[in-house]
């Protein structure tokens, strides 16, 4: 089973030519959040309406180098978050996001 992280084009081209992908908010809350495909379009719509440009990386859980570990949002849902950079290689998969 897939995970998905949405980025915009423009940070994710902060880090071509390198082997690891680090959201901000790893500097900022400690870890890197992530959804289940269902969990897509209510993270869009929460978070990124009117954003352009975004980009949704299709994460293999099982080739990660930080486990994703499931945690409660303050709704009581739970969402995978990895609590260290991803690794390239663990990316199967680069969607854009037509809004």
């Amino acid at each position: 089973m897939m995970i998905f992280h949405v980025v915009s084009s423009e940070d994710w081209s902060k880090f071509e030519g390198k082997s690891i992908y680090e959201a901000d908010s790893l500097q900022t809350e400690g870890f890197i959040h992530l959804s289940e495909r269902h969990q897509v379009a209510g993270v869009l719509d929460r978070y990124y309406r009117n954003v352009p440009d975004l980009l949704l990386l299709h994460v293999d859980p099982a080739r990660l180098t930080h486990e994703a570990t499931y945690e409660a949002a303050p709704n009581g849902e739970l969402f995978p978050h990895v609590y260290g950079p991803i690794n390239k290689d663990a990316i199967v998969q680069i969607e854009t996001i037509d809004q």
